[in-house]
């Protein structure tokens, strides 16, 4: 078992007012999280949001990095990966990892490691799936001559690329009747294309969800994907993604649905 958890920070204010990440905070942080899981050590710690703000969940498409200021921003990475590495030092922490980054933030993450002798960035937990891949370019660069790995989140495009959305549909019970509009996810251009990757799934005989996440873990900077599950059913279908290998042509066919469609959320 690999035990992970983060602290928030301030790129999201929908969570415990968005206080910024500093040395202070992941040091009340990181012992809160010990207490609650009663444990001494967690495997992971991970930094949930970078304090300047992010371009994910759908934030892309009016993403502008001109009011950053990269000295204050590095100066805050280096007192916080300097106070990580004394947390790993006193044992609390084994690996450190980000969320939601970008690429130069990785590297400047990577850059003062090298310089300072702190811990090195492990992993990176962004969104991927077969409908978001914006991490195919820089990002995947980054991780894989740095050794950052993905922990894909939403590698089901929170159910829609399960099939269950088909034509507009919102079964009750579902994370679509519960969380409206599921994230910005759930439009009716989202969802047609859903259906047309859930369409080369059943032309391959393959089930929709085990496909999606299949291509995930093919990835070759891909280090997990992250499911979900509401029932045991779900849970052994998302699992028993780990014995699919896509075919040559299965791939070819997702090829085509993702030229069509490079960027539907």
């Amino acid at each position: 078992m690999v035990l992970a958890s983060k602290i928030t920070g301030a790129g999201n204010d929908k969570v415990r007012g968005g206080e910024p990440i500093t040395a202070d905070s992941v040091r009340r942080a990181l012992d809160g999280s010990l207490k609650r899981l009663k444990t001494d050590r967690i495997d992971l710690y991970q930094l949930h949001w970078p304090n300047r703000g992010s371009y994910h969940f759908r934030q892309n498409w009016t993403f502008d990095p001109s009011g950053q200021k990269p000295d204050a921003v590095k100066a805050n990475i280096e007192e916080v990966l300097h106070e990580l590495g004394e947390q790993v030092k006193a044992g609390k922490i084994r690996h450190i990892g980000l969320s939601n980054e970008s690429a130069w933030g990785v590297m400047q993450f990577a850059a003062i490691a090298e310089r300072d002798g702190a811990p090195r960035v492990a992993s990176i937990q962004n969104e991927y799936s077969l409908m978001h891949r914006i991490f195919d370019l820089d990002l995947a660069e980054t991780a894989l001559n740095e050794d950052v790995g993905l922990l894909a989140y939403s590698p089901l495009a929170a159910g829609l690329l399960t099939g269950k959305y088909t034509a507009g549909a919102i079964p009750p019970g579902t994370r679509g009747a519960i969380n409206k509009g599921l994230g910005g996810r759930h439009t009716e251009y989202a969802t047609t294309v859903a259906d047309e990757y859930c369409e080369v799934a059943r032309k391959h005989r393959l089930d929709p969800a085990q496909m999606a996440i299949a291509f995930c873990l093919a990835r070759p900077f891909m280090t997990s994907a992250i499911i979900g599950a509401t029932d045991l059913d779900q849970l052994k279908t998302n699992i028993g993604a780990a014995e699919v290998t896509l075919s040559d042509e299965v791939m070819s066919d997702i090829a085509a649905v993702y030229r069509r469609h490079p960027l539907p959320l």
